[in-house]
């Protein structure tokens, strides 16, 4: 997904070299998310008055990685790295190609004409672009990108030129530019208009603003400004038309706010340097992006509209909402470098298998006592009697999150005695699947930004249901929009492929399930069995780390197939899905998900003696029928390489290749035998010869449907 990293270097002397060193490191830092194109924006003068540098603007921009990037700029003949700028915008970005093919010219930042008056960079998707393009070009704009984007920056203009004043403030344009659009969206703008001036905004897609200072802040909030407006129903006098917008879907506002009023605006420092960064996507990823520089962020709300001008900050909205905070908090980010940072591992997804054992002591710190088997979850507890007084649980996601929710189904059916959905997020959008308000709806998320999770979201929103967060983000969309909520806190996941962030969840939903249940006199040996589970889980997911030579072994054998079948059965048929998606997303091997009890009823026909088939077998309620499975695929020739108990000497000796893990309570079990799937996949990859950490056309966070 596109990757969008700005910075504003106000009173902070800095050469072009150094702006675009800042600038090209942000875009690598951003590189997790996927991507096959970047370019910069920058100012293109060489003087030393900075309003004469910034009236004229340069854009590089390139096909392939931020180092070809890098490549181009030191190939510009008209660039002088070494001109030194006391205030600076430059915005940068990765895109991922939605609409257009890979190329320089349909690479951001895009522009608004051929002079550059008006940049932008842009994640996210505008699903109305199409007429906003055919009304433009009726206006006599001219195209050159296959963009969506390019649709914004020209809009600006449009909007420029058929302003009412000529003191129209930058944040009034944009704000007039987003009441046209439709989709998704998280832009930055330049404009030669509005030297040293940043405009940032959002809608749907995440946006955050970094503020650094060696000195202390004027003040840590910033207030929400609210503009007042006046519909233009009489003539307005414009220089083009009597009305401003003609042609466009919307009746325009017209501002009573305009330049002169920026005095009612905070300065964040009064007189002195201060540096701003916009990345996007709020997540440990995109704090990797932007900790070097800053550790004290702002995270913007829908709709918000935040400018720097002359070191102040305004943030702003046309109206209210109900429940709205009327100001932002500059937060400060509890994350030090090293955290994210790989050390001894070869890969992030590496590194992240291999903190599993933390991770999970994490989730359950401060929350389960042991000792007299107690839970409590904080983000519940204000909820929890609604929820056991609902009618059924839906739990929403997509990818690896749903198959947490799979996984999980079971045991929370069992503990809550309720009947519980599990829904893949565009799938129950697709349906206009019934909600209620006696329903639950659980909304889980890595990065708690994915675009169809958030809009189902906010589909039981309006149908009156409480909704429930389960995210490792702070701060991200799902954990502000829920009624409530649980943080798994397994710490930074870098990595493409979800590995930690799965197993985490797994835990937090069944530390849900035991919440729901603790004054049911008949569910207390259960529970009690399931915690004294959870407390040596950390433990035995050390000893199936152990197995990481005995797995890369297994690999070698497997890494020139074409296809791999995963077979289980009740607990372990989440642990098919979740390992068959983790081949497919970084070997770019077929890999199929089965249910061993579907196996007659059309699998069957793929096992042959060349098929590798990896079964998962535990000595559960569904034993006897793995078993049988087993033997249906031995008699068809099959050789299959058995996930197994380490005590389970039957299955052993029945399977000439086996993978034997600890025992634990059947519930837990799926813990425990998604890592040697997950070590499975990582040595494949390597052993193929792929990037682990960035996976072909994927990204950490899909944030459009």
């Amino acid at each position: 997904m596109c990757g969008i990293f700005a910075y504003l270097n106000y009173h902070v002397p800095r050469t072009r070299r150094e702006i675009l060193e800042i600038l090209l490191k942000g875009l690598q830092r951003l590189e997790y998310r996927g991507y096959d194109s970047a370019g910069v924006g920058i100012d293109a003068g060489n003087g030393k008055d900075w309003e004469s540098n910034a009236k004229s603007i340069q854009l590089i921009k390139q096909r392939g990685k931020v180092k070809a990037l890098d490549e181009e700029i030191h190939k510009q003949q008209d660039i002088d790295l070494d001109v030194e700028f006391d205030v600076h915008l430059g915005i940068a970005h990765t895109r991922w190609a939605t609409h257009g093919v890979p190329s320089p010219v349909n690479s951001h930042p895009h522009r608004s004409d051929k002079t550059n008056e008006f940049i932008v960079i842009h994640n996210g998707i505008i699903t109305n672009y199409k007429d906003l393009r055919k009304f433009l070009e009726s206006k006599g704009y001219e195209f050159e990108s296959e963009t969506d984007t390019e649709t914004i920056a020209k809009l600006v203009k449009y909007m420029y030129d058929n302003r009412e004043s000529d003191d129209i403030n930058f944040a009034t344009l944009v704000e007039r530019v987003t009441q046209q659009l439709e989709g998704a969206f998280a832009l930055v703008f330049k404009s030669v208009h509005y030297p040293g001036e940043a405009v940032g905004t959002r809608r749907g897609s995440p946006l955050l603003m970094g503020v650094r200072s060696d000195h202390k802040l004027s003040t840590d909030h910033i207030p929400v400004l609210y503009r007042s407006f006046s519909l233009c129903s009489q003539p307005v006098k414009t220089r083009k038309a009597a009305v401003p917008y003609p042609g466009l879907t919307r009746t325009p506002a017209c501002s009573l706010w305009t330049r002169k009023l920026w005095s009612t605006t905070l300065p964040l420092m009064q007189g002195k340097q201060i540096p701003v960064f916009f990345p996007s996507f709020y997540s440990v990823q995109t704090f990797f992006a932007v900790i070097e520089h800053t550790n004290r962020v702002i995270f913007l709300e829908d709709d918000d509209v935040a400018a720097v001008m002359e070191g102040r900050l305004s943030i702003h909205r046309i109206k209210r909402r109900a429940g709205d905070y009327p100001a932002r908090a500059i937060q400060t980010l509890q994350m030090e470098l090293q955290q994210i940072m790989k050390g001894n591992y070869s890969s992030f997804m590496q590194k992240e298998i291999f903190e599993q054992p933390e991770s999970v002591v994490n989730t359950m710190r401060g929350r389960i006592n042991f000792d007299n088997n107690t839970v409590i979850l904080g983000g519940l507890k204000d909820h929890i009697k609604e929820i056991q007084r609902c009618r059924r649980l839906i739990l929403i996601a997509c990818g690896t999150s749903y198959h947490a929710g799979v996984a999980t189904r079971q045991v929370l059916e069992e503990l809550t005695e309720l009947p519980v959905m599990v829904e893949l997020a565009s799938d129950f959008l697709d349906r206009n699947t019934p909600v209620f308000r006696d329903d639950v709806c659980f909304f889980i998320s890595q990065s708690g930004e994915t675009a169809d999770s958030l809009m189902a979201l906010r589909y039981c929103k309006e149908r009156g249901a409480l909704t429930v967060g389960i995210t490792n983000t702070v701060g991200s969309s799902i954990s502000r929009e829920t009624d409530c909520g649980v943080h798994i806190n397994a710490g930074p996941e870098i990595g493409v492929a979800s590995t930690k962030a799965y197993t985490s969840q797994f835990v937090a939903l069944i530390m849900f399930a035991l919440l729901m249940c603790d004054d049911r006199i008949s569910m207390q040996p259960r529970r009690r069995e399931i915690i004294q589970g959870l407390r040596v889980l950390p433990d035995l997911i050390k000893e199936v780390l152990s197995l990481d030579d005995e797995i890369q072994k297994l690999a070698t054998e497997l890494y020139q197939q074409k296809s791999v079948l995963i077979m289980g059965r009740g607990y372990h048929y989440a642990t098919c899905l979740e390992g068959a998606l983790k081949i497919k997303e970084i070997t770019y091997m077929h890999s199929e998900g089965i249910l061993a009890g579907e196996l007659k009823h059309g699998p069957l026909a793929l096992v042959d003696k060349l098929m590798p088939v990896i079964m998962i077998i535990m000595r559960d309620h569904t034993y006897t029928k793995c078993q049988n499975a087993l033997q249906q695929v031995v008699a068809r020739q099959g050789r299959p390489i058995v996930i197994c108990d380490k005590d389970d000497y039957e299955t052993i000796k029945n399977s000439s290749r086996n993978i034997k893990v600890p025992r634990c309570v059947d519930c837990l079990q799926g813990v425990l035998s998604v890592i040697p799937l997950q070590l499975l996949s990582f040595h494949l990859a390597v052993l193929r010869g792929y990037d682990v950490d960035c996976p072909r056309n994927l990204a950490k966070s899909v944030t459009v449907e």
